[in-house]
């Protein structure tokens, strides 16, 4: 497969140039397809609709999403790495793929750092730590309590290796020097219905799925994984403010497209990304299923990139994560 450079500035970013001078791009009813690297229905699908919706406008484009799911998302990121780098194939990226993977799929036939041109960071959405209520823990403090009280007797919900919930609980185990035993389960809803039923103690569980539940008192949560707290759910404190400081993880979105696609095609879409993360409708339509904007430009990407890939890395490799 061929292995193109990470553009990461400017000067780079046309080094290959596929499009005439004299070429209008985007050319008038051909549609720019936004690679989605999952199934239908879920989170990062909701990402990719609400963004391609908005950003036709804002390109004058017509954009459309593809999901192609797979392999923990490397079936539609290699799709997108092999692609022609003349703007009419993007990729939306989330750090499970982009950032973990590489570490659990070391022969997925691409290289993250040099398959892709950055366009920019979207959107982050929370996950909730969770147990049941019947476990009789109102805090975090107090579960950690309980699970040092009866090393390995508790047990976690996953939908698997690799996973941003799955690395998240592994990496607040860590922290707080628990023993928990891992049920993985077929997805991630088994894993949550596994929860509410008490076949298992506890599960990070991603926002738009946990809010419900919350409110239903079907799941009981300790704890929320970004810095600050859920808008949405303002009660529930974070994960570091209960005693693990810049405790952090989230799902995060990001754009990308194939490497050696032109400067100037990247500066547009960078600019209508931005448009569209401003735009009052689409952030409230994020917002309702608890996707937050952090909109982030090209030359910003790899950086963020280089720090998401180190820390879970060594959170897989301390663990002694691999695929079951």
């Amino acid at each position: 497969m061929q292995r193109r450079a990470l553009l990461a500035g400017p000067a780079l970013l046309g080094a290959r140039p596929v499009l005439a001078q004299d070429e209008a791009w985007p050319a008038a009813g051909r549609p720019i397809t936004i690679v989605v690297a999952w199934a239908p229905g879920g989170s990062t699908d909701f990402v990719g609709r609400v963004v391609a919706q908005q950003l036709s406008r804002e390109i004058n484009g017509n954009v459309v999403v593809d999901n192609r799911p797979g392999a923990s998302g490397t079936v539609g990121h290699a799709s997108v790495a092999r692609a022609r780098p003349d703007g009419y194939t993007l990729l939306l990226g989330v750090n499970s793929t982009y950032a973990m993977s590489r570490h659990l799929f070391p022969q997925r036939g691409y290289d993250d750092d040099r398959a892709f041109a950055p366009i920019g960071r979207i959107a982050i959405s929370p996950i909730f730590l969770c147990v049941s209520p019947k476990l009789g823990t109102p805090s975090i403090a107090a579960f950690v309590a309980k699970a040092k009280s009866m090393p390995g007797k508790l047990s976690y919900g996953s939908s698997g290796a690799g996973s941003s919930a799955h690395l998240a609980t592994e990496l607040f185990l860590r922290s707080a020097g628990i023993a928990v035993q891992n049920v993985t389960y077929r997805g991630g809803a088994p894993a949550v219905q596994a929860l509410v039923q008490g076949e298992v103690e506890m599960a990070f569980v991603d926002a738009v799925t946990a809010l419900p539940l919350m409110a239903g008192g079907q799941i009981a949560a300790l704890g929320v994984s970004t810095l600050e707290r859920n808008p949405l759910a303002p009660d529930v404190p974070t994960i570091a403010e209960s005693g693990f400081p810049g405790f952090q993880a989230t799902s995060d979105f990001a754009l990308l497209a194939p490497a050696g696609t032109p400067e100037p095609i990247i500066r547009r879409f960078s600019a209508g990304l931005a448009a569209t993360m401003k735009n009052p409708e689409v952030l409230e339509r994020l917002r309702q299923g608890s996707i937050f904007p952090t909109f982030g430009t090209p030359e910003e990407f790899p950086p963020y990139l280089a720090a998401e890939s180190a820390k879970w890395g060594e959170v897989i490799r301390s663990r002694g994560i691999t695929l079951e």
